[in-house]
């Protein structure tokens, strides 16, 4: 193959975003084209050097053609959307519902995100697995915050050995992530940031999690966000372009922020504010970076 069809190829491949399988299909056919295109050129009397280029600029901007193919291959149905948001559905549900306190049904729900983690993970990753990540991370994060209450000289050393583990799970699932698209880590990571917001914003006498009278308080503002986290994620299927999904993620993560400022804002020590900038950051210099480009 021509050195003109290898660099539009491999420049092709960098600008999509999508699955690796899809993407390994959609290179090869497209590779098959040219190389058919370029030999038909070559026929009618081109030499190896300008048919490949001619193949090339008759077939498109490789930025383009990536583009429209991610737009069609990221758009989800409503059944991808519905899929997506069911986690954000199923805990808002149960702080509404107050039955976030029962035992049971919280572990009705784990059971329920980690069928849904290990099927979607086998079955190249769709859409709507997303989410359903970020739920499933949450409780490997919080046992190990929670390893500070063990006695002391315990915590050390079950910081040895989890604290690494955790790191390990969290680096491998981010990269497989990051592989398809970094839009998809910041859905992963957004009920895991939401969640440390409440946790943090909502505890008092220096410790980090919050009482269970607390956390009552604010049960229909922790509802609420929940459910504007489920908007948002059918939002993010639905929409084609990446700067409309980074969107429809950046305004109602932005919104909760406020909300939980706002609801929290004579209890939030130095510490938790600045856990609040920080998800702020987290939040929304991804989405602004995707963003810039679209508002020029």
């Amino acid at each position: 193959m021509a050195d003109k069809l290898a660099n539009y190829l491999e420049n092709l491949r960098n600008c999509l975003k999508i699955d690796s399988a899809v993407k390994d299909d959609a290179i090869r056919e497209i590779s098959t084209h040219l190389e058919d295109s370029s030999q038909e050129l070559k026929e009618g009397g081109l030499n190896e050097e300008e048919a490949s280029r001619l193949a090339t600029d008759k077939f498109g901007s490789a930025q383009l053609i990536a583009q429209q193919i991610s737009e069609v291959h990221n758009h989800g149905s409503w059944q991808d959307a519905f899929f997506a948001a069911l986690p954000h559905f199923l805990v808002a549900t149960l702080f509404a519902s107050y039955y976030w306190q029962n035992t049971i049904c919280l572990l009705l729900v784990l059971i329920a995100t980690t069928c849904a983690v290990i099927y979607g993970w086998r079955h190249n990753q769709p859409l709507w697995l997303f989410p359903w990540l970020g739920y499933y991370l949450l409780p490997v994060m919080v046992t190990g915050i929670l390893l500070i209450y063990l006695p002391q000289g315990w915590t050390w050393l079950a910081a040895l050995v989890y604290i690494p583990l955790v790191l390990f799970i969290v680096a491998y699932i981010v990269r497989q992530t990051t592989n398809r698209d970094w839009l998809y880590v910041l859905l992963m990571l957004i009920p895991i940031l939401v969640v440390f917001m409440w946790l943090t914003s909502s505890s008092t006498g220096g410790q980090f999690l919050p009482s269970s009278t607390q956390l009552q308080a604010n049960t229909l503002w922790l509802a609420l966000s929940f459910f504007t986290l489920a908007g948002a994620t059918i939002a993010f299927v639905r929409v084609k372009q990446r700067w409309q999904k980074a969107v429809a993620l950046l305004i109602p993560a932005s919104l909760i922020l406020l909300a939980v400022t706002l609801v929290n804002r004579e209890s939030i020590s130095l510490g938790a504010g600045s856990i609040l900038i920080l998800s702020l950051l987290i939040l929304v210099m991804p989405a602004w970076i995707q963003l810039k480009p679209a508002l020029r």
